[in-house]
């Protein structure tokens, strides 16, 4: 895989995330799939990131801002025993006869 296969070209930006910390020290980020070493962070930083050398394998990148994590919404809502206990199904209205003589009438009309 050269520059010319890379999914990432020198010059281009990027938001990522530094997932590790290789043996030398530089930050390691993915940009679909490709590895990128990035000096002077930290894992778990998240940052805008700009290309500077594509080889085979892996690039380089230099960090051009520092950003805030992107707040990800949860797929799954976190309720509380009081809201749980405020949305119980409605009572039911006790004011219908209830019989055991359903659909006799219709059968009647036949």
């Amino acid at each position: 895989m050269n520059e010319n296969s890379a999914p990432v070209k020198a010059g281009e930006t990027h938001e990522v995330n530094i997932d590790a910390v290789g043996e030398k020290g530089d930050g390691i980020a993915r940009v679909r799939g490709f590895v990128l070493f990035v000096p002077h962070v930290k894992k778990g930083d998240y940052v805008k990131i700009r290309i500077t050398k594509v080889l085979e394998k892996v690039g380089f990148a230099e960090v051009v801002e520092k950003l805030e994590k992107p707040v990800r919404e949860k797929k799954f809502a976190t309720v509380s025993a009081e809201e749980m206990e405020a949305e119980k199904e409605p009572e039911i209205d006790e004011s219908y006869d209830d019989t055991d003589d359903f659909g006799e009438e219709l059968e009647e009309d036949d």
